[in-house]
C-alpha cells in the first residue's frame, strides 16, 4: 500500500463517508482526555458506524506520582461503574468501557490474566451492544493480548508513536507491538519513520499523517475570538507552547528564548509530567515564563490568537524523531509562525510556515526570524485547509474499504 501525500489529498473537504454500517472495537487512550488523533478519527468513523471505545490499557508501568496514582483511582472508579451500568454512550454511536489490566508486560501470569479479564470485559460489552463481526481498530500495543480473540473480521493497528521509547516502556512493549503488527491486516502510521520501521514487520503498512480541525484553530484569525484573560495583557512578544510538558520537551530551548527576550513572555499552557526537574526549576525561576496549566480544547484558538510565535521544542531522540505532533498543524491552522526542532515531520511541512532549529542556540535564532511575520496570518492558516481530519479520515476509509475478511 502506498503512502498518502499529506499536502495533495484526492478527497474534497466536504466528503461523504463511504465506510459504513460496521461495528468497530477501538482500543485507545482514555476518552475523557484531550482530543488526540484517536478521538478525531473515531468521531468521524462513528458518523455512519458504531464504535465501542476501550479506554487505555497503558503503554508503561505506572510511576509513584500523583498524576499516575490519580489515573489509577479514576480507572478503578470507571471500571466499577462499567460493571454496574455497562457501556456508556458518550457521543452519537460511541460507547465507552474501562477494562482493568495488570501493568506488568513481562509476566506470563499477568498476561494470561489480562487476556481473560480484558477479553471478557470487551466481549460482554459487545454482547450488550449487539456487536457482531467487528473491525478491531487499535492504537494500543497491549491490545495484542486480545487481538484475534474477539470474533473480529479484520485487525487494523494505527501507530502514532514509537511506544517502546517512552520512559518506563521499553522492550516489553516493543514485543507486544511486534506481535500486534504481525496479526494486523493493515498498519497505518502517522510519520514516515514509523512507516519505514513497521513495514519491515508487516508489508501492509501505509502512511496517513495527522490532520487538524482547521475551522476550530482558524478562529485565531476571527476578530470575535476572545483572548483569555490570563494571557491577554502579558508583555509582547508572546512565545507560546501548549500541550503536555514531559521528558521529551526541550526546556533548555524555552529558557533560552525567555532569556533572549526578557521584555517578552513565554507562555506554557498544559500539564507537567516527568519533565526534567532541573529544567523545570530553571524555567520557573525566570520572571517572564508563565505556566498557565491545562486549558479546555475549546479555548486553544484564543490562546493561539495571543501568541506571536508558536514553540515546538523537542529533545532529539528516537521517540521525537518518530513523532508527528498534533500541535504542529494546529499552530499552523491558527496562522502562527512555528519554530520547531528539526524532526522529520516538521520538515515535511516546513514550507507552510515552520522554521527548523537544531539545538537551543539555533532555536533562539529562528525565533528572532519568526518575529518578522509574528501573529496569526491567513496564508499560513489556509495552507492547512486541505490537512483537515475529514480529509485524512476519508483516506483511512478508502484503506478500510480495501480490507477483505
Amino acid at each position: 500500500m502506498g503512502a498518502a501525500d499529506p499536502l495533495h489529498l484526492t478527497h474534497d473537504l466536504g466528503f461523504e463517508p463511504r465506510f459504513e454500517n460496521r461495528n468497530i472495537v477501538c482500543f485507545a487512550n482514555d476518552w475523557s482526555g484531550d482530543p488526540l488523533s484517536k478521538k478525531h478519527v473515531m468521531t468521524r468513523l462513528a458518523r455512519k458506524n458504531r464504535v465501542l471505545w476501550v479506554n487505555s490499557l497503558g503503554n508503561r508501568a505506572p510511576r509513584a506520582s500523583a498524576r499516575d496514582m490519580g489515573r489509577i483511582w479514576d480507572k478503578l472508579s470507571k471500571f466499577a461503574k462499567h460493571l454496574s451500568d455497562g457501556p456508556i454512550e458518550v457521543a452519537p454511536n460511541i460507547w465507552v468501557i474501562t477494562p482493568i489490566a495488570i501493568p506488568n508486560y513481562r509476566s506470563k501470569i499477568a498476561r494470561a490474566i489480562n487476556e481473560r479479564v480484558v477479553g471478557a470485559t470487551v466481549r460482554r460489552a459487545m454482547r450488550t451492544l449487539g456487536f457482531t463481526d467487528p473491525l478491531l481498530y487499535t492504537f494500543v500495543p497491549a491490545s495484542a493480548w486480545v487481538a484475534g480473540k474477539l470474533g473480529e473480521t479484520n485487525i487494523v493497528y494505527h501507530c502514532v508513536d514509537e511506544y517502546s521509547k517512552f520512559d518506563g516502556a521499553g522492550d516489553d512493549i516493543a514485543r507486544l507491538e511486534r506481535e500486534l503488527i504481525k496479526k494486523s491486516d493493515l498498519v497505518i502510521t502517522c510519520s514516515s519513520l514509523l512507516q519505514e520501521s513497521k513495514s519491515q514487520i508487516n508489508p501492509h503498512t501505509t502512511l496517513v499523517r495527522h490532520g487538524v480541525e482547521h475551522d476550530h484553530f482558524a478562529k485565531a484569525l476571527d476578530p470575535d475570538t476572545e483572548i483569555p484573560a490570563d494571557v491577554r495583557d502579558l508583555p509582547k512578544p508572546v512565545f507560546g507552547f501548549y500541550g503536555l510538558v514531559a521528558e521529551w520537551v526541550d526546556l533548555e530551548a524555552m529558557a533560552r528564548v525567555a532569556e533572549a527576550y526578557p521584555q517578552g513572555s513565554v507562555v506554557i499552557v498544559g500539564e507537567t509530567n516527568n519533565a526534567n526537574p532541573d529544567g523545570m526549576a530553571r524555567l520557573r525561576a525566570l520572571p517572564n515564563v508563565h505556566f498557565l496549566g491545562r486549558k479546555p480544547y475549546a479555548q486553544l484558538s484564543g490562546y493561539c490568537k495571543a501568541f506571536d510565535v508558536a514553540l515546538l521544542p523537542f529533545i532529539k531522540n528516537e521517540l521525537t524523531e518518530n513523532a508527528n505532533p498534533l500541535k504542529l498543524r494546529e499552530y499552523l491552522a491558527a496562522g502562527l509562525p512555528v519554530v520547531s526542532t528539526d524532526i522529520p515531520e516538521a520538515k515535511a511541512v516546513a514550507e507552510c510556515g515552520v522554521l527548523l532549529a537544531d539545538g537551543a542556540d539555533a532555536f533562539v535564532t529562528r525565533v528572532g526570524e519568526a518575529l518578522g511575520s509574528a501573529g496569526p496570518d491567513r496564508a499560513r492558516s489556509d495552507a492547512m485547509a486541505r490537512e483537515s481530519w475529514d480529509a485524512k479520515v476519508a483516506d483511512i476509509e478508502t484503506l478500510l474499504m480495501e480490507l477483505r475478511p
